[in-house]
């Protein structure tokens, strides 16, 4: 299996001949290394309706015929907009012919934001992603606040987890440590960072602070095989 990492909360996964991109906000996100109009997505994953998480997804699941999974809300809204979805909710799980995905608590909000319309959509509750495939675990965190619920996910055995660290709108480092204690992922790789002026922190600081090799920073376009 390879992840890579490609800015603020984008990762792409290649599993089983597949190719997986997890809240693909690329356009208007200063650090994505990839182009909205070019990049091959057999599935995308959401965690929640917000539009620097949803991102490019109607453009790209239109371009490739790509399945789109997401919370139920949120897949109903994109069903309306012509894509192929894969509704889910928290805490169920479900097994597709590239790997199992099971959504898991994640405190934050979950709405679309329509500028133009000065409307907002509300699409569900928000969720973390834990994804099976290949005997690893990934553990993508979505937004999300500490919460003390997060010492559960420890018996998943996480081989890699995608906590944010911004702040203001998320978790900061220090919340994000705890995190990474409870859930005891062999590795962890922070997001959700530097994207914005209000987000801006030091990922290295955050990694280091973890210890025994456990943080690990990816610069946008970095791979890791797992």
């Amino acid at each position: 299996m390879k992840l890579s990492f490609h800015g603020h909360s984008v990762v792409k996964i290649e599993t089983n001949g597949k190719t997986i991109l997890i809240d693909p906000f690329i356009k208007g996100n200063d650090l994505c290394d990839l182009d909205a109009g070019k990049v091959k997505a057999d599935v995308i994953l959401l965690t929640h309706g917000h539009n620097d998480h949803v991102g490019d997804t109607i453009d790209i699941a239109k371009r490739n015929d790509a399945l789109v999974v997401a919370p139920f809300e949120l897949a109903t809204y994109l069903g309306w907009q012509g894509l192929n979805t894969h509704p889910m909710h928290i805490g169920g799980a479900h097994e597709f012919d590239f790997g199992r995905i099971k959504l898991t608590q994640a405190f934050h909000g979950s709405a679309y934001t329509d500028d133009e319309k000065q409307e907002i959509i509300y699409t569900g509750m928000p969720s973390g992603i834990l994804f099976f495939a290949e005997g690893k675990t990934i553990y993508h965190a979505g937004d999300t606040a500490l919460y003390s619920d997060m010492k559960l996910l420890e018996k998943y055995r996480i081989d890699v987890a995608f906590l944010p660290i911004g702040d203001n709108f998320t978790m900061g480092p220090d919340d994000a440590a705890v995190a990474a204690d409870w859930i005891g992922a062999k590795k962890v790789v922070p997001m959700h960072y530097n994207t914005f002026p209000v987000i801006e922190q030091n990922p290295k600081s955050f990694a280091e602070a973890l210890g025994n090799d456990t943080g690990h920073v990816m610069k946008p376009g970095d791979e890791v095989e797992v």
